[in-house]
């Protein structure tokens, strides 16, 4: 039922969309509606049901799934049969998901993410809320490095032969986790979020300049003419508010747990260690009040994760709330003052004491605007990466997490005697850099952070979190 209305949905828009371009006259499916041959439409709609419907079920039938000690396994596929296997050592977050149909019905998505190419997670869904969560919590239990509580039920009764049939082993399901209630985004400073951006700024001088247009030419056909740009903007805006709203952050043995959602609810849990790079940005329009928005790169979720949010730990929040955040995959810095080390990452530049070290004078030949915002500082467990004039961004990478270095310097870079750095990073909203700096800063970086990164990953933990290392 649930995937058999999305093939329904496609149709209703396809259609309403064809009544849209028919525009106020009686042409295309508004037309057809008015004619004797009305009836084409719903039977039309019917068969499209019928199909729909009917596939989603031959996908049901064949969608097995299975849960070792070591691997999750996933069979599906109707036409084209697929295999998927996913390592659990290598899991780097899990998502409950829940869509609108599905949440009438009681169901949920389990979603893997595993370090891996594009597409390399496993989607098994849909479950019961209730087996979803159960489900999670085994996986979490089992990715940690805790071994299943196997127990072999007793025979059927004092006479009976031991050998006529094997016993079945169960698996007790793992207790879940308790979290701790970190924060939760108001909904007001949500909204007042989104309205404090140049998008909404951008969308309502669009309607103000179609109205005037409408007004002036006595021509409302225009609004036809320009409806998907309009869709296109307000679409944008209300994923934003649908997709972060309710936005919960909590705490637990298994990871940092995120709730959001309005018409889609999503739980994800990112296991310890998982987060590759993190970045806290500001934009201008924030800037007044003092919030800022932090974002990860997390293995598996590539740019946009497949909602948009789940790059997301923090939509919206004041400062203090952004470096709680960053605390929870970071707990410590490295550093004797963490405090200084983050408020001048997020709001210095070179005019101000502190541990970074920025670009040279002749850098505002090539960045005129934000050349005293460019910087790095180094702390005992992260590479910190700040830039930017008008919309401030403090990049943070763990030691351990550090995949590529590289240095880059166009012609007029080298004549200036400037060059970029970067972290290759896992692909995220993340793209750690810092530009023109010194030559001789970047190339000392680089040798020292390669040392650096080298040395982290020799003493970083299992990837087991929970497992006894020895």
């Amino acid at each position: 039922m649930v995937r058999g209305w999305a093939v329904v949905g496609g149709a209703i828009f396809i259609i309403g969309q064809q009544t849209l371009d028919g525009g106020p006259d009686d042409r295309g499916v508004v037309g057809l509606l008015t004619s004797p041959f009305w009836w084409t439409v719903p039977t039309g709609l019917l068969l499209i049901g019928l199909v729909g419907f009917g596939f989603a079920l031959l996908a049901w039938r064949m969608t097995t799934y299975a849960v070792g000690e070591e691997t999750v396994h996933l069979r599906r596929g109707v036409v084209f049969k697929q295999q998927r296997h996913a390592r659990l050592d290598r899991l780097q977050a899990v998502d409950v998901r829940q869509p609108l149909v599905a949440r009438l019905f009681g169901l949920s998505e389990l979603k893997l993410e595993v370090a891996g190419g594009s597409d390399s997670g496993i989607a098994i869904g849909y479950l019961r809320d209730a087996d979803a969560n159960e489900l999670r919590n085994e996986l979490l239990a089992r990715a940690a490095g805790l071994k299943s509580t196997v127990v072999a039920p007793a025979l059927p009764g004092p006479d009976a032969v031991a050998d006529a049939q094997a016993p079945q082993e169960r698996h007790l399901a793992a207790p879940e986790a308790p979290a701790q209630p970190v924060l939760e985004v108001p909904m007001g400073r949500l909204i007042a979020s989104l309205l404090r951006t140049s998008v909404t700024i951008f969308f309502v001088l669009f309607i103000a300049a179609l109205v005037a247009t409408v007004v002036v030419t006595g021509t409302p056909q225009i609004v036809f003419a320009v409806i998907a740009p309009f869709i296109g903007i307000g679409g944008y805006l209300f994923n934003r508010f649908s997709t972060e709203f309710a936005f919960r952050i909590a705490i637990s043995a298994d990871g940092i747990r995120l709730r959001h959602g309005l018409l889609e609810t999503r739980a994800q849990t990112i296991p310890p260690g998982r987060v590759q790079a993190v970045a806290i940005t500001q934009s201008l329009l924030w800037r007044s009040r003092d919030w800022w928005r932090v974002e990860v790169n997390v293995a598996g979720y590539g740019s946009d994760g497949g909602s948009g949010t789940t790059n997301v730990l923090l939509p919206v929040g004041t400062r203090d709330e952004a470096l709680t955040v960053l605390s929870l995959v970071l707990p410590d810095l490295g550093s004797d003052n963490p405090r200084a080390v983050l408020d001048a990452g997020l709001t210095g530049d070179s005019r101000t004491a502190g541990p970074f070290t920025g670009s040279p004078r002749n850098a505002v030949w090539v960045d005129p605007v934000g050349w005293r915002r460019q910087g790095y500082a180094v702390t005992g467990r992260a590479l910190l990466l700040r830039s930017g004039r008008l919309r401030r961004a403090l990049a943070v990478v763990p030691h351990e997490r550090t995949q590529s270095l590289g240095i880059a310097a166009g012609p007029v870079q080298r004549r200036l005697g400037v060059a970029s750095f970067e972290v290759h990073s896992t692909p995220g909203p993340v793209s750690p850099a810092v530009h023109h700096l010194a030559a001789a800063d970047a190339a000392e970086l680089l040798e020292e952070q390669s040392a650096r990164a080298r040395t982290a990953r020799a003493h970083a933990g299992p990837e087991r979190w929970m497992e006894d290392p020895r």
